[in-house]
């Protein structure tokens, strides 16, 4: 691939609509993660009352997160599957808080149901669907986007979120994701969705060695022309490799952050956020 191409296509990648406005991801951005739930997999992630949401919320503007993540449904291996009615619940309490002292800020919804999608977006103003099943989970997600026009991540997923660890069994695996990818971008496209982020899906249906394997690859993500996003966060690839707790993986994620924004990321979605942030600064500096 000549110079020339890579240029067109990063900027192709540097915008997304968001409710009529182009938000700039030329510099990357860094999404900050609000779990709601009992469950989810790192223990410091899990707020649930209204104190305690709000601190996390304050936590990520503050630190320079840009986007807000919020999610009502774990998808840590093993982890109780739960009706729509109770996800529900499970982020209103979030989404209120959300709408009333933070208006202007943009909110992700992390959900692979439609129904809670449009919810959130209609109800609650709500800016992206993060789909961690790639429209894989619920027949009705794709044409759900269509209708709400609003940007849509794209999530590479095998199976479901309580089955990811038992599905890793690739011919190809990048092979596998390139047209996984090409497949669903042209369904939705077709569908007049033109505002899509691609998430690799690193940790779903991924062994360690593979997760490593689709990090060494990142950059071949960029032919789609789509803005990347990476979620790495104190994932297991990191503290299994490591051998440590998760409580002792912020560092290792750090090293992923760097590696993923030479390469091409330009959303990351994370725990800790000021060290997100302070890769991203620092990796921009050094572009220049």
């Amino acid at each position: 691939m000549d110079y020339l191409l890579l240029g067109e296509i990063a900027q192709a990648m540097k915008y997304i609509n968001i409710k009529g406005y182009l938000f700039d991801l030329d510099e990357p951005v860094v999404m900050g993660i609000l779990n709601v739930t009992p469950d989810s997999f790192y223990a410091e992630s899990r707020k649930q009352n209204r104190d305690d949401i709000d601190r996390r919320i304050t936590t990520i503007l503050h630190e320079g997160g840009k986007i807000i993540d919020i999610g009502g449904y774990s998808s840590r291996p093993g982890a109780a599957h739960v009706s729509d009615e109770e996800e529900r619940q499970r982020l209103k309490p979030g989404l209120d808080h959300l709408k009333k002292y933070f208006p202007d800020v943009i909110v992700s919804i992390d959900t692979f149901r439609a129904d809670i999608a449009c919810w959130a977006v209609e109800e609650y103003g709500v800016a992206i669907v993060n789909d961690i099943s790639g429209g894989g989970m619920d027949e009705k997600m794709f044409q759900t986007i269509a209708r709400l026009q609003v940007p849509y991540i794209l999530t590479h997923l095998r199976g479901t979120p309580q089955m990811v660890q038992q599905d890793s069994d690739y011919n190809d695996m990048i092979e596998e994701m390139m047209l996984f990818f090409a497949d669903k971008l042209h369904r939705m496209q077709l569908l007049g969705v033109n505002d899509i982020i691609l998430d690799p899906g690193f940790g779903f249906g991924k062994t360690v060695d593979q997760n490593y394997e689709l990090m060494r690859t990142l950059p071949e993500f960029q032919i789609f022309e789509r803005p990347l996003l990476v979620g790495v966060s104190r994932k297991r690839m990191i503290y299994d490799f490591l051998e440590c707790d998760i409580e002792d993986s912020l560092s290792g994620t750090t090293v992923l952050h760097t590696f993923a924004l030479i390469h091409g990321a330009n959303i990351l979605r994370v725990h800790d956020v000021i060290h997100a942030v302070e890769a991203v600064k620092i990796i921009s500096k050094l572009k220049k």
